[in-house]
């Protein structure tokens, strides 16, 4: 109850900003009102900061996880949000994806779906190198169905998810182990949490490596994407049929 009030108070706050600073003061100096809509849009921003913190928490911890890598976890602080958030930023602006995944606060990648998404980050030596997130469907839809409608897969399977926000801090072009944490965190999700199918939008180079998981499809051939100037497409993945390659360089298995 303390936190609908708090977040009730700040948008009754942020209301009567919007309201004030909204009113031009026409006596007063351009510089002076375009600071006061600079302050708006950061209070706005702050708030929704805020949200998306809270509810990312919330949804992680009534996830089911295996602790089977105690530097491979779920979210379960804000600290843990905000060192994700840097790092995407950090990723996303290196690799010249800032204007694709931009940034929702300066140094701070963040968006609505991250409310419902099971957000895994990996540690080393106490940094986070490398976070994925898997978006479960909700009423607002995935990211890519702006692009390509997944109703079909809605009417075939009880629940599907999107993975996307993939940042590793250690590029490289083999399957490297950050990566392969990440995959096993996903496995995790997956396995415990009722989800049937995932989708996914990547590069088309990356395909040949996702192929050997087992269960990927290609949904939708992008081609030359616009946003990203890169042969792009949409995948899907059913991790239930995973193969024995999937077994042993992902989990580990013999």
């Amino acid at each position: 109850m303390t936190n609908i009030n708090k977040n009730s108070t700040l948008n009754q706050f942020r209301d009567l900003l919007e309201y004030n600073i909204n009113k031009r003061l026409d006596y007063m100096p351009d510089a002076f009102n375009e600071e006061q809509i600079n302050a708006l849009e950061l209070f706005r921003n702050r708030i929704f900061l805020e949200e998306v913190i809270e509810e990312s928490i919330l949804f992680n911890q009534k996830l089911s996880w295996e602790n089977l890598n105690n530097n491979l976890r779920l979210v379960s602080s804000a600290e843990d949000l905000i060192e994700v958030f840097k790092l995407r930023s950090d990723i996303f602006h290196s690799v010249g994806y800032g204007n694709v995944f931009s940034d929702a606060m300066e140094g701070l990648n963040f968006d609505i779906f991250d409310k419902n998404s099971a957000i895994i980050y990996y540690t080393s030596q106490n940094e986070v190198t490398a976070t994925v997130r898997l978006i479960f469907d909700s009423e607002q839809k995935l990211p890519c169905d702006n692009i390509l409608s997944f109703d079909n897969l809605r009417k075939q399977y009880n629940t599907i998810g999107e993975l996307s926000r993939n940042a590793i801090k250690r590029q490289s072009s083999k399957l490297n182990l950050e990566f392969k944490y990440l995959m096993s965190g996903i496995h995790n999700v997956f396995s415990n949490n009722d989800i049937d199918m995932t989708v996914s939008g990547i590069k088309s180079d990356n395909y040949k490596l996702c192929s050997k998981f087992g269960g990927v499809e290609i949904l939708k051939d992008l081609g030359l994407f616009e946003k990203t100037n890169e042969e792009s497409m949409i995948i899907s993945w059913d991790l239930s049929k995973k193969s024995k390659f999937f077994d042993k360089a992902i989990l580990n298995k013999k």
